[in-house]
């Protein structure tokens, strides 16, 4: 692989930089979340901050296939510059919910092929690309629900997500939540479905925290939006 040299930095030495950067007890908490890398994303995002938004070397740092390259490589990527296919490529080899995460939110959010791979990933096959597809969809939930059946949605998850893998599980958990928070005539049939299925009902939630559970999660977001 030929190296980038820019801004003083190249692959071999940013990865030296992150390596150097694990601990081992960060790697043991983000294991039980399916993430193998314990680099702390601060100092991570302080690293992204130097190296500034540099296209080429965020897709060597991707192309090496270690976790927490491929996140240094969406903090200082140009996500305008990704075409419909490279998108779809690195969404279907990424496995880590860290990766998946912050290349839907950081990297195809901001794409303009987002509305294209949104309904591509919602129907596919794969619950990792699936949960992607209900991700895009709980953002046009929030920003841009015109067009969208959001009583063909309820019944999807309410007909699925309770037997769905853990994180299409967790994705189309939250589109359920959005709709009940954003729109009043759908919340009841929203809380009703959230008290029958009662996924993520016993999650443990740190203090000061909102319960993922739906009704929950619902109730507290409406609650705040009235108290304003």
């Amino acid at each position: 692989m030929t190296e980038t040299v820019l801004a003083g930095t190249t692959v071999a030495e940013l990865m030296a930089e992150l390596a150097a950067l694990e601990d081992p007890r960060a790697r043991e908490v983000n294991a039980r979340h399916g993430d193998d890398h314990g680099v702390n994303l601060g100092k991570m995002r302080a690293i992204a901050k130097r190296l500034k938004t540099q296209q080429d070397l965020a897709l060597e740092l991707w192309d090496t296939g270690d976790t927490a390259a491929r996140l240094l490589a969406l903090l200082i990527c140009r996500p305008k510059e990704f075409d419909r296919d490279k998108l779809d490529a690195m969404l279907r080899e990424t496995r880590t919910p860290k990766v998946q995460d912050w290349l839907v939110n950081y990297v195809v959010k901001k794409s303009p092929h987002a509305e294209e791979l949104r309904l591509v990933w919602f129907a596919d096959a794969d619950p990792v690309v699936a949960s992607a597809g209900w991700a895009l969809t709980s953002e046009r939930v929030v920003k841009n629900p015109e067009g969208l059946d959001l009583p063909a949605l309820l019944d999807i998850i309410e007909a699925e997500m309770k037997d769905a893998p853990e994180r299409l599980q967790w994705a189309m958990n939250h589109c359920l939540a959005q709709i009940g928070i954003e729109f009043p005539e759908y919340r009841a049939r929203a809380l009703d479905i959230g008290e029958r299925l009662e996924v993520l009902k016993d999650y443990p939630t740190p203090p000061n925290c909102t319960s993922p559970y739906a009704p929950i999660w619902i109730t507290e977001m409406v609650s705040r939006q009235q108290a304003k």
